[in-house]
């Protein structure tokens, strides 16, 4: 059975940091390219990250350049999603999931896979920045 189980959420005052896990099972988890989703209260869900563990390279939004870090490791099967300077408008539950690689594993990336793309999701976690 497959499975993604993002964990690390939780409130935060503003310029703090978080470090978000997604632990995957059930499938062989460098042959994908995992991404970090958000979706805040009334707004659609947006790409914020996501890693090839097989050519490790990664990409990020603009809106958390140089303030996420997303990692994995390979051997634990989980990947993270490394927060600082966090903002009010950071908050969102935020999701991981799963995308096959077969194009995405072969180059650096450029961008993240689209939303539709996407195999697997996990559950979700909240993560709520307060001013």
């Amino acid at each position: 059975e497959v499975q993604l189980q993002a964990s690390g959420g939780g409130l935060v005052q503003a310029g703090g940091s978080l470090r978000l896990s997604c632990a995957a099972s059930g499938f062989t988890f460098d042959d994908y390219v995992i991404g970090w989703f958000r979706q805040a209260p009334g707004k659609e869900r947006e790409g914020v990250s996501c890693i090839s563990s097989k050519v490790g390279s990664t990409y990020y939004a603009d809106s958390v350049k140089g303030r996420f870090s997303i990692s994995s490791d390979i051997a634990k099967k989980t990947a993270y999603l490394q927060m600082n300077s966090l903002k009010p408008e950071d908050t969102a539950v935020y999701y991981c999931a799963a995308a096959v690689g077969t194009y995405y594993n072969t180059v650096l990336l450029t961008y993240c896979p689209a939303h539709d793309d996407y195999d697997y999701w996990g559950q979700g976690t909240l993560v709520t920045v307060s001013s």
